[in-house]
């Protein structure tokens, strides 16, 4: 079958094979043809080394598909369903699950440390333990979530990462107050998705920080009610909040020093939302007085901070309600051939979301 494939760590392009076979199959797995992919930047960011990943391996963890096959044991899935692609998915045994923080569980992790694949020149890793950037990937049961027939394949890619992730930062780790301020630095697929979820909530003022004027315009489009560059920040601050600062601000980068702008641009007694993945070693620098004095809390969003299985039905929820618009993050397409396009869009910003149709 057909993958795209990082050979090594720091490459920035992904060479697609036709020798390449999903491997693992056995009891409590299930066989998925995947339908459509959505290109993260978590993808890119594995690739570069950011992310820890071994390699070499197949990117992808935001897919759907259908179900090929299903091993000894596997009752929720049979072949035939279609089913979403989570990448994290709860075993419900550990600690964590029994807080009810399913979010945390580090199941889903230990399976990024075996060969979802191979060809002749050896095992291949699947990125998070999927790789959905492939034609058929085997996965822990537990990874293969039902959707129902009126949900299209490109859409429940989108619920498996981007989408959760970013409305659920809005919804269950902020719980945004309705009336309040709102800035979300970052506006790609996830921003666009926080910034919904402000919506959402009844947030008064939204505004949308990012460089690219496109994903501005989108963010408009979205229900920010301003949309500015990162150098515009200070006077949108001073026009919205009188300078106070903002009552919740998304940072969706992943980098310090937006996690920094993000934390001065919140109000003293704010909340900072820290939704983007970073690297090990950039460190976020505060001063013990700042910390104390202005009483901001600082909140990480793991996946959308809450029971992923519940935020997916949420989410079909509110799209099937008109409540959300998800087929707008999709602004390109491309077969799998092409992947390296959909690199080069989503490293310059042209695209909110790129769907690659297997």
């Amino acid at each position: 079958m057909r993958a795209a494939v990082l050979h090594e760590i720091g490459q920035d392009k992904l060479e697609v094979l036709d020798d390449v076979e999903a491997v693992g199959f056995g009891p409590g797995r299930v066989r998925i043809r995947v339908r459509a992919t959505g290109l993260c930047h978590s993808d890119l960011s594995a690739m570069s080394g950011v992310l820890p990943q071994p390699a070499p391996f197949v990117p992808g963890h935001e897919g759907a598909g259908e179900v090929l096959e299903v091993g000894e044991g596997v009752t929720r899935v049979k072949p035939g369903d279609r089913v979403v692609v989570c990448w994290l998915p709860a075993c419900g045994a550990c600690p964590a699950c029994r807080r009810g923080q399913t979010e945390l569980c580090l199941a889903g992790f230990m399976n990024a440390g075996t060969p979802n694949f191979r060809r002749p020149g050896g095992d291949i890793f699947g990125f998070a333990g999927t790789g959905t950037f492939a034609e058929e990937v085997v996965v822990d049961a537990g990874c293969a979530v039902p959707i129902p027939d009126d949900v299209p394949f490109d859409i429940a890619a989108l619920i498996g990462c981007g989408v959760t992730t970013g409305l659920g930062a809005a919804l269950n780790t902020a719980d945004v107050e309705a009336g309040s301020s709102v800035a979300v630095i970052g506006c790609g697929g996830v921003g666009i998705s926080a910034i919904q979820g402000a919506r959402l909530k009844g947030a008064a003022e939204i505004v949308a920080v990012d460089p690219v004027a496109s994903r501005r315009e989108a963010a408009l489009a979205f229900g920010a009610t301003q949309a500015v560059s990162p150098e515009e920040l200070p006077g949108a601050k001073q026009l919205v909040t009188g300078g106070e600062g903002f009552d919740y601000v998304f940072e969706v980068v992943g980098r310090s020093a937006t996690a920094r702008t993000a934390y001065d641009n919140t109000r003293r007694g704010g909340t900072l939302v820290v939704v983007g993945a970073g690297a090990m070693d950039d460190f976020l620098q505060l001063n013990m007085f700042e910390l104390f004095f202005d009483e901001k809390r600082i909140l990480p969003s793991m996946y959308g901070g809450g029971d992923v299985l519940r935020s997916y039905e949420r989410t079909i929820g509110l799209w099937r309600a008109g409540r959300i618009d998800l087929s707008g993050l999709i602004t390109h397409r491309v077969a799998l051939t092409e992947i390296n396009e959909a690199l080069d869009q989503m490293r310059t910003g042209a695209a909110l979301r790129t769907c690659i149709e297997i």
